[in-house]
């Protein structure tokens, strides 16, 4: 049988409590007694007490749960969600806290176990879409979360940090219809589950199912509505993955076409990457005859000379992590939204030849 902590008090003739406290109370004994009842548990094989039934005890594991429903490969890979980590990360830090990074299934009932079974104090749901099936069960569990959406119909228990998509998008689309653009494509990624890269067509931006998509899709009509380009005129372009490669295959068929858009409106600074990436390969050089926005303002945008909206990702990691781990005193102070800017560089201007 292995051994235990009460064979090890026996080995040193000490209470199991006081036993106990060579682990956890460190500072309740003499370094002497201590150092005899560690030297007792190595000679008799005793790892020490069970982490997960000391978490158990003490009521907290020391741990915030990231949930994506991206593979986990995205959390290192994708610009946006790196810097949102490093805030998450920043604010762990400081808490002694660390992170438990959760895939979540496509499956609801296996995302439910997933949940259930997680050893973490709280849940911060990062782009997760359709996100309240994944909320109710976070709320059946009994644990604290906050999101990276804002909810107009937020109540007493949910936090949030995020940015007012709508708003943001519509920023930067007023300037791309500012500059005479109105036969313009609109890109974003998975707009449908399991629709093919391309022209894809929804009755209204409020049909798509991720509400950050809907979000930003909303602000783009907003702008194009309000200088008579209704929305079954703009070309809804689908890609398969936030990645420049997945940005390049969707615009791919409209650029080729007899009336390609004069602008592009990505969702996000990767897609619009890889349409940047289609225009260079067609033997375009800036300026580009299509004018190309983007959305977050990565470390690539810049030197990319991308028009976008900048949105603080660290920052937006960080408030995110202290919502959790210094829970606010009033609903009110749960709810946050961040500030945004329109970044105007050289991958939009007028349209040619007006």
């Amino acid at each position: 049988m292995k051994p235990t902590l009460q064979d090890v008090a026996d080995a040193v003739g000490v209470s199991r409590s006081t036993a106990s406290n060579a682990y956890s109370r460190p500072d309740q004994l003499s370094a002497a007694l201590r150092a005899k009842i560690l030297d007792a548990a190595r000679r008799l094989g005793y790892p020490g007490p069970n982490p997960t039934a000391r978490s158990l005890r003490r009521g907290f594991v020391g741990a915030i749960g990231v949930l994506f429903t991206s593979e986990l490969s995205y959390a290192f890979t994708d610009p946006f969600a790196v810097r949102f980590l490093a805030g998450v990360s920043r604010t762990a830090e400081r808490h002694g806290t660390s992170l438990l990074l959760m895939p979540l299934p496509a499956d609801r009932a296996r995302v439910r176990s997933v949940v259930e079974n997680a050893s973490v104090d709280g849940f911060c749901v990062y782009c997760v879409g359709d996100e309240e099936w994944v909320l109710q069960a976070i709320r059946d569990r009994g644990q604290p979360y906050v999101t990276t959406a804002p909810r107009a119909d937020a109540g007493p228990d949910d936090r949030y940090v995020g940015i007012d998509e709508r708003a943001a998008a519509r920023s930067v689309a007023d300037h791309v219809a500012a500059l005479g653009h109105r036969r313009v494509a609109l890109l974003a990624d998975t707009v449908l589950p399991g629709a093919p890269p391309g022209p894809l067509r929804l009755a209204g931006p409020g049909d798509a199912p991720h509400p950050t998509t809907r979000g930003r899709l909303t602000g783009f009509a907003d702008a194009f509505a309000a200088v008579g380009v209704a929305w079954p005129a703009l070309t809804l372009l689908n890609a398969t993955a936030n990645s420049r490669a997945a940005g390049a295959a969707a615009v791919a068929e409209v650029l080729a076409g007899d009336e390609p858009p004069t602008a592009v409106l990505a969702c996000s600074d990767v897609l619009s990457l890889g349409v940047l990436d289609m225009l260079a390969a067609a033997g375009h050089r800036p300026p580009h005859p299509i004018s190309v926005t983007g959305f977050d303002d990565i470390a690539e945008a810049a030197a990319a000379g991308l028009t976008t909206v900048r949105q603080p990702a660290e920052e937006k990691g960080r408030l995110a992590a202290e919502l959790l781990l210094e829970p606010p005193t009033t609903p009110a102070d749960g709810h946050r939204l961040l500030p945004t800017d329109l970044v105007v560089r050289t991958s939009t201007g007028p349209v040619p030849g007006s």
